[in-house]
């Protein structure tokens, strides 16, 4: 799977500066959210920023179309990538039928998310995801932190009886190290007191891998739920941290090299790096062979530019 993650025009001749942004995406709701990069897909009534509370108050409920409110990374994440999230949650109230539909806070692939034909409900449609997951049935709960693959392999820990107390602040930390292919997730509440323990997940060799490029609370339908358990569920999320590798390029500049037009970046293994050219920004044409990131400076350059006004960018690509 290849996805185009960062376009940077640049105007042949002149010395163009890019300075990659933080690789840490930090939400507090002291201020609306949706004016620092946060957008919402689906049911907008679901995601309400309180300014008075400094929180977002979010209702789960299964009977509705899948809904996100969601922020874009600005990189793509694997297997091969060291990322971690961590959010505080209050639940208000809680109704569940059956053993309940799950509640999930965490990292998706936002073009396959919001395709008409993903579910969380049937189970078998829903690639690509690393995420909290909670199933707040009335007596015997379940916390599940969960990763699935592009190709449908589950990772996932299923701890139960586990049941978030209405009322009570936790704050929940998902760190995946990619040196072991470990999950950890951690709970706490009451100022440090361990919920849980919660298990870890380890992804084994016959998972493939993931592509994820957002971080995003979730409201799943549970349509097409074999067991028809439902959620309606209300909370707040006071606090939101993800934390991911920096953008494929960095530091880039461009400019004019014995003739040729040249692009400098910082890049990053893993990635492929084509410079692509433009006259109308209608068309855009490959004028370098696609080269491997090395986790140093890499040059890209176009050895036959025009003599008018042209555009470049950068494009990265994870294979």
């Amino acid at each position: 799977m290849k996805k185009t993650l960062l376009v940077l025009p640049v105007l042949a001749g002149l010395f163009v500066l890019f300075v990659a942004h933080a690789a840490t995406i930090t939400e507090d709701f002291s201020t609306n959210p949706l004016q620092d990069g946060w957008k919402i897909f689906g049911d907008t009534n679901l995601f309400q920023w309180f300014s008075t509370n400094h929180d977002l108050d979010v209702t789960w409920d299964s009977s509705q179309n899948n809904s996100y409110f969601y922020h874009p990374l600005g990189t793509i994440l694997t297997r091969d990538d060291d990322f971690s999230l961590a959010f505080n949650l209050q639940l208000n109230s809680v109704e569940t039928t059956g053993y309940g539909f799950e509640m999930a806070l965490g990292f998706l692939n936002f073009g396959q998310a919001t395709q008409t034909n993903f579910s969380r409900g049937t189970g078998a449609d829903s690639p690509n995801l690393a995420e909290f997951d909670y199933f707040p049935a009335p007596d015997d709960g379940t916390i599940s932190p969960t990763m699935i693959s592009s190709n449908m392999e589950f990772a996932s820990a299923f701890d139960y009886p586990l049941n978030l107390a209405t009322g009570v602040l936790y704050h929940i930390e998902m760190t995946y190290t990619a040196s072991n292919q470990t999950l950890s997730t951690t709970i706490t509440y009451n100022n440090g007191q361990i919920f849980g323990p919660i298990d870890d997940v380890q992804l084994d060799t016959n998972f493939t891998d993931f592509r994820l490029d957002a971080v995003a609370i979730n409201n799943y339908s549970g349509a097409g739920d074999a067991y028809g358990d439902s959620t309606l569920a209300s909370g707040v999320v006071t606090y939101f941290v993800a934390t991911v590798p920096p953008p494929p390029i960095q530091n880039l500049t461009g400019d004019f090299t014995n003739g040729n037009w040249r692009a400098q970046f910082l890049s990053r293994s893993n990635w492929v790096y084509t410079l692509q050219r433009t006259e109308d920004f209608q068309t855009w044409t490959n004028v370098s062979p696609a080269g491997s990131g090395s986790a140093t400076n890499s040059f890209l350059q176009d050895t036959n530019p025009p003599t008018e006004q042209a555009f470049y960018r950068v494009q990265a690509e994870r294979p």
